[in-house]
């Protein structure tokens, strides 16, 4: 029995949601976002509120069922309020510029990373050691944020690279004499 999969997705006012030919459409102030639904699994759009819960009684279906109810409360909240990501990065001549549709990235190569920026995505940086990540899809901005951290992931002896805010990086320490 999923406890999170029992609570019904609230829908704000200033979203709607509806269910045709097995896709969930959720519009709402900052766009419009579409899930693919199991059949292992019924979604019923109850006035203010979405309920999931499993079709039968299979084990793969109670497996997708706090799951799916998960997706669909992303979904709900990245129309509504959308989702950030901020990568820090630390490092002597390390930093980073928005330009456009691309992110310029310094980062100890000997030649500079230029990232496109996807479509839906906003990247800003506040500082040139700040990038913050945002749009409505949550898995595209982790994907997005998981890209440019792969470039440069923090090490544990200085703790130089790429981090998420609020992420602690285990340190080492250094060789003995």
């Amino acid at each position: 029995m999923s406890r999170i999969g029992k609570k019904p997705v609230s829908i704000p006012s200033g979203v709607s949601a509806a269910i045709a030919d097995g896709v969930l459409t959720v519009k709402g102030p900052k766009g419009t976002l579409t899930l693919n639904l199991r059949d292992e699994i019924s979604y019923t759009v109850d006035g203010d509120a979405i309920l999931v819960k499993p079709a039968n009684d299979t084990k793969q279906a109670r497996a997708f069922w706090g799951m799916q109810r998960t997706l669909v409360d992303n979904l709900v909240t990245g129309v509504t309020q959308g989702y950030t990501k901020v990568l820090e990065i630390t490092g002597v001549g390390y930093r980073a510029n928005a330009q456009g549709k691309n992110l310029k990235l310094q980062l100890g190569y000997s030649h500079d990373v230029d990232y496109a920026v996807p479509e839906g995505i906003e990247i800003k940086t506040p500082d040139n050691t700040t990038v913050e990540i945002s749009g409505i899809d949550k898995q595209k901005v982790g994907q997005v944020a998981a890209e440019i951290r792969r470039w440069r992931k923090p090490e544990p002896y200085k703790g130089k690279g790429i981090k998420y805010r609020g992420e602690y990086i285990f340190r080492k320490e250094g060789k003995k004499k």
